[in-house]
């Protein structure tokens, strides 16, 4: 799940550099426009996958070896 959420929250950061970089929306631009349907189905799930991925700076790096 988390690398199905990173890699979906890294898609929608490349939709927002060309909107930042060039004005143009790629999901909107293959959605039928930034308020149609289907685009706003995508952005919730790219904001959900972002939000999923704040588990990811919380998340031990080196995993725990109990000494026994």
């Amino acid at each position: 799940m988390n690398n199905t959420a990173l890699i979906i929250t890294i898609i929608g950061a490349i939709n927002w550099l060309l909107i930042g970089l060039f004005g143009f929306d790629l999901v909107g631009a293959m959605f039928g426009g930034q308020m149609s349907a289907l685009s706003r189905v995508i952005f919730v799930i790219v904001g959900l996958a972002g939000l999923w991925c704040i588990n990811l700076l919380f998340k031990d790096k080196v995993p725990r070896h109990n000494a026994a």
